[in-house]
């Protein structure tokens, strides 16, 4: 007997400056449906519709539109950056649909017509800001793409360092897909910081990572560089030189030592050959259609009020570890980890959560007094009063 087929919309560009990042989601979004399809567990199938944005944030809008009223879609899987969701976010409120969205972001938003699956910054940002102060300095040089994502990132790491008595440096921005990064990598070997933190994206970091190691190699100097979003692939597009010892902050690197990783890493390889890795939004966008299909499962229906209600609280052991949404604001418990990417184009994780964290995309948990904490540079005996992060308006 023939199952049912849901229709679901895939949203992303197969062009433009992060359009290897992008394709990686798209080949999890392809492996993710296939399994369901192929499985006894679910009575129904996905008859999934692509749309290419070209890496536009204006053309995400219409891409999203057009899935609604040509493929009568309601639910949608996509977007990288944080600049295509917000694009996305009020036809899918307007119209009732619901966006499933894989990639880790800077938090500071909300929406019912959202799932957000990627890391919120109590997951990503603050985990490395923590290890920073701990470990290397509360110093700090920034470089990022000129977009929501660094602006958001900065200001976190901003309020975390200058309460515990650190100082942003600089911070130094490039337009999405600018490669032209000489000026800042001379200014950083001018100025030599004690660490860098690297927010941009795509083919602007690719760059500015292989520039900034020929330099330092040449001035021998060792700078230590951060990273909330590096992953394997892009590792192996920066080369193998370049590529080693970036500090990383993630809730997925393909060396996670657990069963239901090993298998879906046999399975990608398997489909993809041998010489492919998976990555972190890669993984989470595959996270994305199972959490999908087991709500529609559990609702019964693909409603998007009935299937936002089953996916709550429900758990999904998935490769990365057990995660969940959270009804309170729509984001997933997720376990944060931290690796330094070592020869081979791969993380070997030094840190991680003992148990999955609670989403907190507002901050509004985080007691800046239990992170770095350190005293006035003039007074060694009084500490600064901690201060709340703020809430944009």
């Amino acid at each position: 007997m023939k199952k049912p087929s849901i229709p679901l919309g895939l949203v992303f560009s197969q062009s433009g400056p992060y359009a290897m990042m992008a394709g990686e989601m798209l080949k999890s979004a392809w492996m993710a449906i296939d399994e369901v399809n192929q499985s006894h567990e679910f009575d129904f199938t996905f008859a999934a519709h692509l749309r290419d944005p070209g890496g536009v944030v204006a053309a995400y809008h219409d891409a999203c539109a057009d899935l609604i009223r040509q493929e009568q879609v309601e639910h949608i899987v996509g977007c990288y950056t944080s600049a295509s969701r917000k694009q996305v976010i009020p036809i899918v409120e307007r119209t009732e649909r619901l966006l499933w969205h894989p990639a880790r972001y800077e938090g500071f938003e909300s929406s019912d017509n959202v799932i957000y699956v990627g890391a919120a910054p109590n997951h990503n940002v603050v985990p490395l800001v923590r290890h920073m102060l701990d470990h290397i300095s509360s110093d700090v040089f920034c470089i990022g793409s000129n977009y929501v994502w660094t602006w958001e990132t900065n200001r976190v790491i901003r309020e975390i360092v200058t309460s515990a008595g650190g100082r942003i440096l600089a911070e130094r921005l490039l337009e999405l897909g600018e490669t032209a990064v000489d000026h800042i990598v001379r200014e950083i070997i001018d100025r030599k910081p004690p660490v860098v933190f690297n927010t941009l994206v795509g083919e602007s970091s690719y760059a500015f990572v292989r520039a900034l190691h020929e330099a330092t190699t040449r001035a021998r100097l060792t700078i230590p560089m951060l990273s909330c979003s590096l992953c394997e692939p892009e590792l192996k597009l920066i080369g193998p030189a370049a590529s080693v010892g970036c500090i990383t902050s993630s809730a997925y690197f393909e060396s996670i030592d657990r069963p239901q990783n090993r298998a879906f890493v046999a399975r990608w390889r398997a489909r993809h050959g041998t010489d492919s890795n998976p990555s972190v939004d890669g993984q989470s966008t595959y996270v994305c259609v199972m959490l999908l299909a087991r709500a529609i499962r559990r609702a019964g229906t693909t409603d998007v009020a009935a299937v936002r209600r089953a996916a709550a609280n429900h758990r999904y052991e998935s490769p990365q570890g057990p995660v969940w949404v959270d009804p309170d604001n729509n984001h997933c418990f997720l376990t944060p980890r931290l690796a330094r990417s070592v020869p081979g184009c791969q993380f070997e994780i030094f840190w991680e959560a003992e148990a999955p964290e609670r989403p907190d995309p507002y901050l509004s948990n985080l007691d800046l007094a239990t992170i770095g904490m350190r005293p006035e540079k003039s007074n060694d005996t009084m500490p600064k009063r901690a201060n709340h992060l703020r809430v944009v308006k």
